[in-house]
């Protein structure tokens, strides 16, 4: 059974950082793509960044040259690395695992950016 737990999430004032993490387990952590998505009050869910198995990263403009995506395959855990945080990035962060057309969410993690 796959399971995305996201954790690392909280309370930030602009300019500051947060580092997210998505344990997984059920799947084969390897062989498979990565995505974490945010969703703000009454807005869509939006891709955020992707991370192949190979490490190639792919961004949303929004958040090119402040966020950075990563994994550890040791771990089974991928990462979402948060810099220069503005108030317009305040959402629920989630990962993502597609895995044989079946897409997988975890219970996501809150990041509110205010001063």
């Amino acid at each position: 059974q796959v399971q995305l737990v996201e954790s690392g999430g909280g309370l930030v004032q602009p300019g500051g950082s947060l580092r997210l993490s998505c344990a997984t387990s059920g799947f084969t952590f390897s062989r498979y793509g990565m995505s974490w998505y945010r969703q703000a009050p009454g807005k869509e869910r939006e891709l955020v960044a992707t991370i192949s198995t190979g490490g190639y990263r792919k961004y949303a403009d929004s958040v090119k040259g402040r966020f950075t995506i990563s994994r550890d395959v040791a771990k089974n855990t991928v990462y979402l690395q948060l810099n220069s945080l503005q108030p317009g990035d305040t959402a629920v962060y989630y990962c993502n695992l597609v895995l044989r057309e079946d897409s997988h969410w975890g219970q996501g993690t809150q990041v509110t950016v205010s001063s």
